[in-house]
């Protein structure tokens, strides 16, 4: 009897992350006709205040090795109402532009991840939540984690 109710408390422990992650998700919508839903669930950190997550949204596109590329479009954050939770949305991804320097028509073009144009999205770290990005279908989801070093310095005045 002992036996049987310890493998039980064991095997629902194990299960509570799993279960907790599934309870998350029930705030956030499956994708709108068109659209797709990403899905990132960050491992817990000792410090999580030390870290920050940027997402970074584009495709992969075949371009020519000389010029930088980006495409238009922005990240909205939006509230789960009732939830309090964020989603994150790009609604359109505009078109890609880029520099333009010469290049040999001949050259080869390579695969290139092009991210939206602009400064870095970066958002808080937060292990407890899944972050969710919807975007349009064929637009890819990546994502960077950044952390603070751990030394501090002063500045001098001047």
């Amino acid at each position: 009897m002992k036996k049987s109710w310890f493998i039980t408390l064991f095997a629902c422990v194990l299960a509570m992350p799993i279960a907790h992650a599934a309870d998350n998700m029930k705030a956030f919508p499956p994708a709108e006709q068109g659209m797709t839903r990403h899905v990132l669930q960050l491992p817990k950190q000792k410090d999580e205040s030390v870290f920050k997550v940027e997402l970074m949204v584009g495709k992969t596109v075949s371009v020519d090795k000389g010029n930088r590329y980006f495409f238009s479009g922005a990240i909205e954050e939006k509230n789960i109402e009732g939830w309090g939770y964020t989603r994150y949305v790009l609604s359109n991804i505009g078109p890609m532009a880029g520099t333009l320097m010469a290049v040999d028509p001949d050259a080869s073009k390579v695969n290139r991840f092009i991210p939206l144009g602009g400064e870095p999205y970066l958002i808080r770290y937060n292990s407890k939540l899944p972050v969710v990005v919807y975007v349009p279908e064929g637009v890819e989801v990546r994502y960077r984690i950044w952390r603070a070093g751990a030394k501090i310095k002063g500045m001098k005045q001047g």
